[in-house]
């Protein structure tokens, strides 16, 4: 549901549904192009125009996934020559570029080193106070530092849901405490 409209039943603008939220997946997916035109990729679809206008929007996004400093004299560097947890960042700001209200991000540190993990997850802390993020990770320590609210899904099934204090302190469902506990991979 987006502002409870069942976006799967064709009643919700797709292009308006799609500019709200933002997708960031486990393995970094930079288009095959300059870091400068990746960022200005979906700005420039939106109808975003001005080339002050755009090298703003691309600091400024740059600059909240903490890559600016790394990549701004290098702008027109392809971005698949950057590092996995750069890619990524650089991934998660240019979904940023279309000013989502949401944010879907799967296992976005499955693949990176735990320095790259450490600050992407100083980033969506950053970023959930503007954000509504829903991040997928079978990592319980990293559900336990970013989370507020936690879902339990276990064979394609909502299994338990409640906040994550209560959920990893109490689970009401033995599939949940044998998923805490280990039991389930």
């Amino acid at each position: 549901l987006y502002h409870g409209q069942d976006v799967t039943k064709g009643k919700i603008n797709s292009s308006r549904y799609r500019a709200k939220v933002g997708m960031v997946f486990q393995t970094p997916t930079p288009f095959p192009m300059s870091i400068y035109k990746n960022m200005t990729y979906a700005p420039l679809y939106y109808g975003v125009h001005g080339k002050q206008k755009l090298e703003q929007i691309v600091q400024e996004k740059l600059e909240i996934t903490g890559l600016w400093e790394e990549v701004k004299d290098e702008l027109n560097k392809n971005a698949l020559k950057l590092s996995g947890g750069q890619q990524q960042r650089l991934c998660i700001a240019r979904a940023l570029t279309a000013e989502p209200e949401i944010l879907l991000l799967d296992e976005p540190c499955s693949a990176l080193d735990v320095k790259s993990t450490q600050i992407i997850e100083e980033l969506l802390l950053k970023l959930k106070e503007h954000n509504t993020i829903v991040i997928v990770t079978h990592n319980l320590f990293q559900a336990k530092r970013i989370a507020d609210d936690c879902i339990f899904m276990l064979n394609g099934q909502l299994w338990e849901q409640n906040t994550t204090e209560k959920l990893f302190a109490n689970p009401q469902k033995q599939e949940t405490k044998d998923y805490l506990q280990g039991i389930y991979a």
